[in-house]
């Protein structure tokens, strides 16, 4: 490593969106000016705890977590993760209805997840839930552990070969309700690394994606490596639905979205704010 370099601590989810995005970032394939991009591989909410406690320059959080850590990181422009009328489903072993569930305990993926803010908005916010690894999920719902569970990353794309049900499609639910496109993740950095160094960051991490995009082949069989044995056409698709051109930048519609998620939050007492948004990059 070369004297002049500055470590920039990259968090992402080990799945194979996040690691398609952030390919050239980590994988010197931009010039990335004097800035070393290290690997931090955590599942969603453990990088929610971490960006609570302010740990890593630059993380991908959910859009949730983001209400709680706004006065100590800015919101990127680039690197959003949104369902355009899909995103986590709400699964169980039997056919069942919303109706049916009123009152059963439904697995989560973390009480700071996206996910589980749209399961408040959409269920009520003393929908009584339990906490798991998202990797967890669909097993206990398979065993019957738990009555049913919402389900995030690539499990979206086989859980019926698991035999399980799809009960609800959160980002439908979502789209229905408002028109817009359900925000579930984005990319944050830490606003005491001051106005210069937040800008060049958000510039890199436009064009690691925007290399990703043109360079799809290459980067999907880096990120293949995390997609946890999927079968590599389901690990494409999957990569499509979540880094396309709503990734390189939120655009009205994104940001209009995020805004009204976490407003309906806040209206709810599920998290803080009114906040004023504000989108770097």
């Amino acid at each position: 490593m070369s004297t002049g370099e500055t470590i920039i601590r990259v968090g992402h989810s080990p799945d194979s969106d996040d690691a398609f995005m952030f390919y050239a970032l980590t994988h010197d394939r931009i010039d990335t000016g004097g800035l070393k991009f290290v690997h931090q591989l955590e599942d969603i909410e453990t990088l929610n705890k971490r960006a609570l406690a302010g740990e890593l320059e630059v993380s991908a959080v959910s859009i949730h977590a983001f209400s709680h850590i706004a006065d100590r990181y800015a919101l990127l422009a680039s690197g959003a993760s949104m369902g355009e009328r899909y995103g986590p489903k709400i699964v169980t072993r039997e056919p069942t209805t919303l109706e049916q569930l009123k009152g059963k305990t439904i697995a989560v993926p973390g009480k700071m997840t996206s996910a589980f803010l749209a399961l408040q908005l959409c269920l009520g916010k003393d929908t009584p839930v339990v906490q798991m690894a998202f990797d967890a999920i669909l097993p206990a719902v398979k065993s019957g552990e738990v009555a049913a569970g919402v389900i995030i990353h690539e499990g979206q794309l086989y859980y019926q070969d698991q035999g399980l049900h799809q009960v609800l499609d959160l980002g439908v639910w979502w789209n229905d309700e408002t028109g817009l496109p359900l925000p579930l993740g984005g990319n944050v950095v830490r606003k005491d690394l001051g106005e210069e160094m937040i800008a060049k960051i958000a510039r890199l991490l436009k064009e690691s994606i925007e290399f990703a995009l043109a360079n799809r082949r290459e980067a999907l069989d880096y990120a293949l490596k995390y997609a946890r044995d999927l079968d590599p056409a389901l690990a494409d698709e999957f990569v499509g639905m979540y880094v396309n051109q709503r990734t390189v930048d939120y655009g009205p519609e994104g940001r209009e979205a995020v805004k009204l998620f976490l407003d309906r939050g806040a209206e709810m007492g599920l998290v803080p704010g009114p906040l004023a948004l504000q989108f770097v990059g």
